[in-house]
């Protein structure tokens, strides 16, 4: 080569509009294959997500039924002691009535007097145990209601993700289907190169 020449050009490629034509296609078509494979990605990506959403939902479904388990249990427990209290008093009646017959009617004492108190207490120990068995019932119900709406989103990440997944596989089956032509052009391409290199040598005078 001379000093301050230009580098030979290689045999192999030759200089012709129509190589460059299909550089620059071959060049698009890398392109669109790369982003058809990162729209790919990017859906799966937003599937696995929405999977995540749903993996921790349902934990969290499955700890408010328990605590809404536990709580209907405790109501049970609570409303099972009532009727021990129910008994008592009615041990407590039939004491004062027993005690008040043996006076005939007369002045209350002192005994029959803590007997009633003593019922009275039993009484607001039972309104007491219904009450909380019913709180309880109502917080139960709360966390049921709570599991009921998050079921709801749990199935609409469910159909995000089952969307998500389907547009991944057909960005990749683009894809697939785009690198196949891209590689068949590159196989055709270099016999049509040199068919129209040898063409142009035979037209030359």
């Amino acid at each position: 080569m001379s000093a301050g020449g230009a580098p030979p050009r290689d045999p192999q490629v030759p200089a012709t509009p129509l190589a460059a034509r299909q550089s620059r296609w071959r060049g698009q078509q890398y392109a669109d294959i790369t982003k058809l494979r990162e729209n790919a990605a990017r859906q799966d990506q937003a599937a696995t997500r929405a999977q995540q959403r749903v993996s921790r939902l349902n934990t969290k479904i499955e700890k408010l039924r328990h605590q809404a388990t536990l709580l209907r249990e405790k109501s049970q427990r609570t409303l099972a002691e009532i009727p021990e209290l129910e008994q008592a008093i009615k041990q407590k009646e039939r004491d004062i009535l027993a005690a008040t017959s043996r006076r005939g009617g007369g002045p209350l004492t002192s005994d029959v007097t803590s007997l009633h108190y003593g019922v009275r207490k039993l009484q607001q120990k039972v309104v007491d145990r219904q009450h909380k068995a019913r709180q309880l019932e109502l917080k139960a119900a709360m966390r049921t209601q709570k599991t009921a709406e998050l079921k709801v989103r749990v199935d609409r990440f469910n159909e995000a993700a089952r969307v998500a997944e389907q547009e991944a596989v057909q960005f990749r089956q683009r894809a697939d289907r785009l690198q196949m032509v891209s590689e068949q052009d590159a196989a055709v391409a270099p016999s049509v190169a040199s068919a129209g290199a040898s063409e142009g040598s035979t037209r030359t005078p």
